[in-house]
């Protein structure tokens, strides 16, 4: 996955576009690579699914 669509990815959950955004196996390195760099990082939350997918959420709340 680029980098460029992560960060539009980002941006759409944060700005509240989109509630939720589900990640497949396949993907989740190279969109937790861009996730853990955002200045925002800790806003977001992520929930394992079967099969290796992560739905992905943006909180107002920072997680500790």
């Amino acid at each position: 996955m680029e980098d460029s669509v992560v960060h539009q990815i980002l941006a759409s959950l944060k700005n509240g576009e989109i509630s939720h955004y589900e990640v497949e196996k396949e993907q989740f390195l190279s969109f937790r690579k861009v996730l853990v760099n955002s200045e925002d990082f800790k806003h977001f939350r992520g929930t394992a699914q079967h099969g290796g997918r992560v739905v992905y959420e943006y909180t107002e709340e920072p997680r500790s």
